[in-house]
Protein backbone atom coordinates (compact mmCIF):
# COMPACT_ATOMS: atom_id res chain seq x y z
CA UNK A 1 0.00 0.00 0.00
CA UNK A 2 2.70 2.03 0.85
CA UNK A 3 4.18 1.88 -2.55
CA UNK A 4 1.40 2.57 -4.32
CA UNK A 5 0.30 5.59 -2.51
CA UNK A 6 3.99 6.81 -3.23
CA UNK A 7 3.19 5.97 -7.19
CA UNK A 8 0.36 7.81 -6.34
CA UNK A 9 1.96 11.00 -4.70
CA UNK A 10 4.64 10.94 -8.15
CA UNK A 11 2.10 10.80 -10.57
CA UNK A 12 0.14 13.62 -8.56
CA UNK A 13 3.52 16.23 -8.75
CA UNK A 14 4.21 15.36 -12.07
CA UNK A 15 0.10 16.31 -12.90
CA UNK A 16 0.76 19.68 -10.73
CA UNK A 17 4.12 20.52 -12.47
CA UNK A 18 2.78 20.26 -16.10
CA UNK A 19 0.08 22.49 -14.75
CA UNK A 20 2.05 24.83 -13.56
CA UNK A 21 4.05 25.12 -16.51
CA UNK A 22 1.34 25.25 -18.92
CA UNK A 23 0.18 28.14 -16.95
CA UNK A 24 3.27 29.82 -17.01
CA UNK A 25 3.82 30.03 -20.72
CA UNK A 26 0.03 30.78 -21.00
CA UNK A 27 0.50 34.41 -20.35
CA UNK A 28 3.36 34.75 -22.84
CA UNK A 29 1.39 33.25 -25.81
CA UNK A 30 -1.14 35.76 -24.85
CA UNK A 31 1.20 38.68 -24.69
CA UNK A 32 2.44 37.95 -27.80
CA UNK A 33 -0.98 37.28 -29.75
CA UNK A 34 -2.31 41.06 -28.27
CA UNK A 35 1.64 42.34 -29.33
CA UNK A 36 0.35 43.92 -32.63
CA UNK A 37 -2.01 46.65 -31.92
CA UNK A 38 -2.49 50.33 -31.36
CA UNK A 39 -1.00 53.40 -33.71
CA UNK A 40 1.83 53.69 -36.35
CA UNK A 41 2.92 56.44 -38.47
CA UNK A 42 4.83 55.35 -41.86
CA UNK A 43 6.66 57.29 -43.75
CA UNK A 44 6.46 56.66 -47.54
CA UNK A 45 7.60 57.12 -50.65
CA UNK A 46 4.75 59.26 -52.56
CA UNK A 47 4.75 56.36 -55.82
CA UNK A 48 3.61 54.01 -52.78
CA UNK A 49 0.50 56.04 -52.30
CA UNK A 50 -2.05 53.53 -53.53
CA UNK A 51 -0.48 50.53 -52.81
CA UNK A 52 0.13 51.43 -49.29
CA UNK A 53 -3.00 52.59 -48.97
CA UNK A 54 -4.42 49.56 -49.87
CA UNK A 55 -2.26 47.57 -47.80
CA UNK A 56 -2.82 49.53 -44.45
CA UNK A 57 -6.46 48.95 -44.72
CA UNK A 58 -5.50 45.14 -45.12
CA UNK A 59 -3.23 45.50 -42.02
CA UNK A 60 -5.94 47.02 -40.30
CA UNK A 61 -8.47 44.26 -40.62
CA UNK A 62 -6.08 41.03 -40.62
CA UNK A 63 -4.92 42.88 -36.54
CA UNK A 64 -7.78 44.55 -35.14
CA UNK A 65 -7.17 47.26 -33.02
CA UNK A 66 -4.75 48.50 -35.43
CA UNK A 67 -4.10 51.80 -37.09
CA UNK A 68 -1.90 53.01 -39.68
CA UNK A 69 -1.24 56.50 -40.23
CA UNK A 70 0.87 57.55 -43.54
CA UNK A 71 3.07 60.54 -44.28
CA UNK A 72 3.35 60.12 -48.51
CA UNK A 73 6.53 62.59 -50.13
CA UNK A 74 9.69 62.25 -52.06
CA UNK A 75 12.03 60.00 -50.33
CA UNK A 76 14.69 62.65 -49.52
CA UNK A 77 12.42 64.91 -47.82
CA UNK A 78 11.26 62.02 -45.66
CA UNK A 79 14.84 60.99 -44.99
CA UNK A 80 15.45 64.50 -44.35
CA UNK A 81 12.79 64.93 -41.85
CA UNK A 82 13.72 61.53 -40.32
CA UNK A 83 17.09 62.84 -39.66
CA UNK A 84 15.56 66.46 -37.80
CA UNK A 85 13.93 64.23 -35.42
CA UNK A 86 10.34 63.63 -36.89
CA UNK A 87 8.73 61.12 -35.02
CA UNK A 88 7.60 57.37 -37.42
CA UNK A 89 7.72 53.99 -36.72
CA UNK A 90 8.50 52.63 -40.22
CA UNK A 91 9.90 53.98 -43.56
CA UNK A 92 10.06 53.07 -47.06
CA UNK A 93 11.99 54.52 -49.51
CA UNK A 94 12.32 54.72 -53.11
CA UNK A 95 15.50 54.24 -53.15
CA UNK A 96 18.51 53.07 -51.43
CA UNK A 97 20.52 55.93 -51.00
CA UNK A 98 17.84 57.47 -48.92
CA UNK A 99 17.49 54.33 -46.98
CA UNK A 100 21.06 54.35 -46.62
CA UNK A 101 21.13 58.25 -45.16
CA UNK A 102 18.82 57.02 -42.19
CA UNK A 103 21.20 53.44 -41.75
CA UNK A 104 23.82 56.03 -41.41
CA UNK A 105 22.19 58.18 -38.70
CA UNK A 106 21.41 54.95 -36.68
CA UNK A 107 18.00 55.40 -36.75
CA UNK A 108 16.96 52.01 -38.37
CA UNK A 109 16.23 48.78 -36.23
CA UNK A 110 17.87 46.07 -37.45
CA UNK A 111 18.25 45.95 -41.83
CA UNK A 112 16.20 47.09 -44.23
CA UNK A 113 14.86 44.74 -46.77
CA UNK A 114 14.20 44.95 -50.35
CA UNK A 115 10.49 44.78 -51.14
CA UNK A 116 10.25 45.99 -54.88
CA UNK A 117 11.69 47.85 -57.51
CA UNK A 118 10.31 50.35 -60.08
CA UNK A 119 10.94 51.68 -63.95
CA UNK A 120 10.41 55.20 -66.11
CA UNK A 121 8.12 55.66 -68.37
CA UNK A 122 7.18 58.84 -70.46
CA UNK A 123 3.82 60.33 -69.90
CA UNK A 124 1.68 62.82 -72.49
CA UNK A 125 -1.49 64.28 -72.40
CA UNK A 126 -3.89 61.66 -73.63
CA UNK A 127 -3.79 61.17 -77.28
CA UNK A 128 -0.28 61.93 -77.28
CA UNK A 129 -0.67 65.16 -79.64
CA UNK A 130 3.10 65.86 -79.36
CA UNK A 131 4.17 62.80 -81.12
CA UNK A 132 6.78 61.62 -78.58
CA UNK A 133 7.82 58.19 -79.36
CA UNK A 134 11.55 57.81 -77.18
CA UNK A 135 13.17 59.97 -74.74
CA UNK A 136 15.65 61.91 -77.25
CA UNK A 137 11.95 63.30 -78.06
CA UNK A 138 12.34 65.38 -74.84
CA UNK A 139 15.03 67.08 -75.96
CA UNK A 140 13.12 68.85 -77.80
CA UNK A 141 12.40 72.44 -76.11
CA UNK A 142 9.10 72.74 -77.76
CA UNK A 143 8.09 70.07 -75.47
CA UNK A 144 7.43 71.58 -71.89
CA UNK A 145 8.64 68.30 -69.86
CA UNK A 146 8.48 68.26 -66.33
CA UNK A 147 10.75 66.16 -64.71
CA UNK A 148 11.79 65.12 -60.97
CA UNK A 149 14.59 67.26 -58.95
CA UNK A 150 17.59 65.26 -58.72
CA UNK A 151 17.88 64.93 -55.19
CA UNK A 152 14.48 62.88 -55.22
CA UNK A 153 14.90 59.25 -56.54
CA UNK A 154 12.57 59.64 -59.52
CA UNK A 155 15.09 62.51 -60.35
CA UNK A 156 18.05 60.62 -60.01
CA UNK A 157 16.53 57.41 -62.32
CA UNK A 158 16.25 60.52 -64.60
CA UNK A 159 19.45 61.90 -64.52
CA UNK A 160 21.10 58.38 -64.92
CA UNK A 161 19.06 58.03 -68.31
CA UNK A 162 20.02 61.33 -69.25
CA UNK A 163 23.88 60.34 -68.61
CA UNK A 164 23.72 56.49 -70.63
CA UNK A 165 21.80 57.97 -73.25
CA UNK A 166 23.50 61.21 -73.53
CA UNK A 167 19.89 63.09 -73.92
CA UNK A 168 19.57 66.03 -71.72
CA UNK A 169 16.07 67.18 -71.07
CA UNK A 170 15.36 70.52 -70.77
CA UNK A 171 12.79 70.63 -68.01
CA UNK A 172 10.66 73.36 -67.85
CA UNK A 173 10.51 72.75 -63.83
CA UNK A 174 11.36 69.65 -61.35
CA UNK A 175 9.47 68.47 -58.59
CA UNK A 176 9.63 67.61 -55.57
CA UNK A 177 7.74 64.17 -55.95
CA UNK A 178 6.78 61.98 -58.73
CA UNK A 179 3.02 62.23 -58.26
CA UNK A 180 3.52 66.51 -58.38
CA UNK A 181 5.33 65.51 -61.97
CA UNK A 182 2.10 63.24 -62.96
CA UNK A 183 0.02 66.25 -61.47
CA UNK A 184 1.83 68.66 -64.27
CA UNK A 185 1.15 66.50 -66.95
CA UNK A 186 -2.76 65.45 -66.44
CA UNK A 187 -3.48 69.32 -65.46
CA UNK A 188 -2.49 70.09 -68.80
CA UNK A 189 0.41 72.17 -67.38
CA UNK A 190 3.27 70.45 -69.09
CA UNK A 191 3.13 68.14 -72.72
CA UNK A 192 5.25 65.33 -71.09
CA UNK A 193 6.48 64.24 -67.72
CA UNK A 194 8.76 61.45 -66.51
CA UNK A 195 7.12 58.84 -63.81
CA UNK A 196 7.03 55.38 -62.74
CA UNK A 197 5.19 53.11 -64.60
CA UNK A 198 3.11 52.52 -61.57
CA UNK A 199 1.74 55.87 -61.52
CA UNK A 200 1.29 55.88 -65.08
CA UNK A 201 -0.69 52.94 -64.67
CA UNK A 202 -2.43 54.17 -61.70
CA UNK A 203 -3.32 57.29 -63.86
CA UNK A 204 -5.62 54.70 -66.67
CA UNK A 205 -6.77 57.20 -69.06
CA UNK A 206 -5.93 60.48 -67.69
CA UNK A 207 -2.92 60.22 -69.60
CA UNK A 208 -1.40 58.29 -72.16
CA UNK A 209 2.09 56.15 -71.93
CA UNK A 210 5.14 56.18 -73.71
CA UNK A 211 7.55 53.16 -72.77
CA UNK A 212 11.30 53.93 -73.68
CA UNK A 213 13.77 51.23 -73.80
CA UNK A 214 16.62 53.71 -71.47
CA UNK A 215 14.37 53.23 -68.56
CA UNK A 216 16.57 49.76 -67.95
CA UNK A 217 19.19 52.26 -67.50
CA UNK A 218 17.71 53.16 -64.02
CA UNK A 219 15.73 51.12 -61.88
CA UNK A 220 15.08 51.91 -58.24
CA UNK A 221 14.97 49.60 -56.04
CA UNK A 222 12.60 50.14 -52.67
CA UNK A 223 13.26 48.86 -49.48
CA UNK A 224 11.44 49.24 -45.75
CA UNK A 225 12.61 49.28 -42.43
CA UNK A 226 11.50 49.54 -38.78
CA UNK A 227 12.69 53.28 -37.26
CA UNK A 228 14.77 52.61 -33.66
CA UNK A 229 12.92 55.64 -32.38
CA UNK A 230 9.37 54.06 -33.58
CA UNK A 231 6.70 53.80 -29.59
CA UNK A 232 4.87 50.65 -31.33
CA UNK A 233 8.09 48.50 -32.63
CA UNK A 234 5.73 44.81 -32.26
CA UNK A 235 3.35 46.37 -35.13
CA UNK A 236 5.94 48.58 -36.68
CA UNK A 237 7.95 45.31 -37.63
CA UNK A 238 4.28 43.38 -38.09
CA UNK A 239 3.29 45.65 -41.07
CA UNK A 240 6.79 45.60 -42.28
CA UNK A 241 6.90 41.97 -42.11
CA UNK A 242 3.43 42.38 -44.13
CA UNK A 243 4.34 44.42 -47.00
CA UNK A 244 6.87 41.66 -47.94
CA UNK A 245 5.07 39.26 -47.41
CA UNK A 246 2.71 37.26 -49.56
CA UNK A 247 -0.18 40.31 -49.32
CA UNK A 248 2.22 43.04 -49.99
CA UNK A 249 3.88 40.89 -53.41
CA UNK A 250 0.48 40.71 -54.41
CA UNK A 251 -0.70 44.03 -54.18
CA UNK A 252 2.36 45.41 -55.04
CA UNK A 253 2.73 43.17 -58.37
CA UNK A 254 -0.64 43.91 -59.51
CA UNK A 255 0.01 47.43 -59.67
CA UNK A 256 2.94 47.21 -61.57
CA UNK A 257 5.67 47.06 -59.53
CA UNK A 258 8.64 44.37 -60.02
CA UNK A 259 10.43 42.62 -57.46
CA UNK A 260 13.52 43.65 -56.28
Amino acid sequence: MRQVSALVVAATLMLVGCSAQSDSTTPDVASDAHAVGGEITVFAAASLRATFTDLGTRFEAEHPGTSVEFSFAGSSDLAAQLISGAPADVFASADTKNMTATVDENLVAGSPVDFASNTLTIVTAPGNPDRIASFADLANPDVLTVICAPQVPCGAATAAVETATGTLVPAVSEESSVTDVLGKVTSGQADAGLVYVTDAAGAGAAVTTVPFEESSEAVNTYPIATLRGSGNPDTARAFTEFVTGPVGRDVLGRAGFAAP
